[in-house]
């Protein structure tokens, strides 16, 4: 099943990243697909915000991974600079180290990606608009979004 989301703002897409977090677990893997200036870092905002992160999220193009301390671990990855080599990152252990995991540029690494996960496809629409389309992979992704949408 896929769902669809429009968001008319920044704050509206930093809000629907919140109801996320609401309904996070240890190892949740969510994969952000869109073009650049799409959202993917804004999105990243909202979860870390909900999970009492002060510090300042940027994308991580240059260091890859950037690890954050809150209410659960938030492991941010932007893969894109990757070309789909992803040998030697430890992708898998970030998988099972009880945090929250979030890709952006997930397409680049989709064969290395864990078969249940929460696919965030974002497209923009103007300056403002976004159009945030859903799917989840695997029972517990599925009650997310019974629950957040």
């Amino acid at each position: 099943m896929e769902y669809k989301v429009t968001t008319k703002n920044e704050d509206e897409t930093i809000e629907l990243a919140q109801n996320f977090e609401s309904e996070k677990f240890p190892n949740m893997i969510i994969c952000l697909r869109g073009d650049l200036g799409s959202g993917k870092t804004v999105f990243t905002k909202g979860i870390a915000d909900a999970l009492g992160i002060n510090e300042t999220i940027t994308s991580p193009t240059f260091n890859i991974i950037k690890e954050y301390n809150g209410e659960l671990p938030l492991y941010h990855m932007d893969v894109y600079r990757l070309n789909g080599k992803v040998d030697g990152l430890g992708l898998d252990e970030y998988y099972k180290k009880g945090g929250i995991v979030v890709i952006e540029w997930a397409d680049m690494i989709e064969d290395y990606l864990p078969e249940e996960r929460l696919d965030i496809n974002i497209k923009v629409v103007d300056e403002d608009v976004r159009i945030f389309k859903i799917t989840p992979h695997g029972e517990k992704y599925e009650e997310i979004c019974e629950a957040v949408l």
